[in-house]
């Protein structure tokens, strides 16, 4: 049996020991919170449109972007975007889970398990907020713009004198809505490398195959930048080839300049900006009523000039206004919205 004097020094033992234990629980506690982040943005983009040939305008909201990101451990993040206008209509983009395998100097490896856009091309991989232009290239929009549900592994390393970015994901093909019971047995892949040279030259080069429906496609896309304080100027290329000689090759050719030129009131910068793109005749993969592919896209080739009012940090806050000339074949009937324009797009991204 312990005596008076031994329950008296355990007592005050334990009287010693709990204020440590309760720091040492408040401690952990804090750690844990500081492990984990959330991160709100958002994109609002709003349009004024007006085209000369049928002397008609239009107002349209063109992405409402909200998004979550962030951590819930230091090796564990997340992505939730969604888009409540996306061309008039409610889109889920970004839902992945991302688990970083490997963080050491110059050494990155991540998993990212999810919903999210497919590693392929420079320009379709540019969110709205990115783009120099109020309307995306043919390459962003009609030929190499994919979201997909997959799994992805990226690897980043730093050679010493070029960052390499390595990206490659296998994919249903379902899209973003056909999930729930969609099954396949070959799954869709993309590969994605990037080099950076004395950090002012990207090269990107990728590929991608996918299955709309009954077709193969592969898709090979080349592209490059160079950029320093002032320029940008890119140039890209993609081909896409269907399986069977379903459908004729798409080449479509994606080349602009920017300028930038500071200013010391009310705007931080304006920018001058060019570009020249081209598409030939279109297929998505998707067999007309006759079983064969259609052209959904007729070949054109557009001449973009514009100017961008920066009102604060580079793509944060900028007015667009963009002139856009298109060219087709004789005996095209462009589609109502692929005409001449003109477009004066403020965006905002918080």
């Amino acid at each position: 049996m312990m005596n008076p004097r031994h329950c008296l020094l355990l007592a005050v033992a334990l009287l010693g020991f709990a204020p440590l234990q309760a720091q040492e629980t408040d401690s952990l506690k804090q750690a844990s919170e500081k492990k984990f982040t959330v991160h709100i943005h958002g994109t609002i983009r709003g349009k004024f449109e007006y085209q000369p040939a049928i002397d008609q305008a239009r107002f349209q909201v063109r992405n409402a972007r909200f998004s979550l990101s962030g951590n819930v451990t230091p090796i564990v993040g997340y992505k939730a975007e969604i888009d409540l206008s996306d061309e008039g209509a409610i889109k889920m983009l970004d839902a992945y889970v991302r688990l970083a395998m490997l963080q050491r100097q110059q050494h990155q490896l991540d998993f990212t398990i999810g919903q999210m856009r497919v590693p392929f091309t420079i320009d379709a991989h540019r969110s709205p907020h990115e783009q120099y232009f109020a309307n995306r290239s043919f390459i962003a929009k009609q030929v190499g713009n994919v979201r997909d549900v997959g799994a992805t592994l990226g690897y980043t390393f730093d050679t010493g004198a070029v960052p390499i970015t390595l990206q490659g994901g296998l994919f249903n093909g379902s899209g973003l809505t056909n999930q729930k019971d969609f099954w396949t047995g070959p799954f869709n892949y993309s590969v994605k490398a990037q080099a950076l040279f004395a950090e002012r030259v990207n090269l990107t080069l990728s590929l991608q195959k996918t299955c709309p429906e009954a077709v193969d496609i592969m898709m090979y896309d080349i592209g490059t930048y160079y950029e320093n304080d002032r320029w940008h100027i890119e140039a890209e290329y993609l081909r896409k080839n269907y399986g069977n000689n379903a459908f004729d090759g798409v080449n479509a050719i994606d080349a602009f300049a920017c300028y930038d030129l500071p200013l010391p009131k009310v705007f931080r910068k304006i920018s001058f900006l060019a570009r020249y793109d081209y598409m030939s005749d279109h297929s998505t993969g998707i067999a007309g009523p006759d079983g064969l592919l259609m052209v959904d896209d007729p070949a054109r080739h557009r001449i973009t000039g514009g100017l961008t009012f920066s009102l604060g940090l580079p793509f944060q806050a900028d007015i667009r206004l963009n002139y856009e000339s298109y060219f087709y074949n004789e005996g095209v009937s462009p589609a109502i919205s692929e005409q001449d324009k003109i477009v004066l797009e403020f965006m905002a991204r918080f």
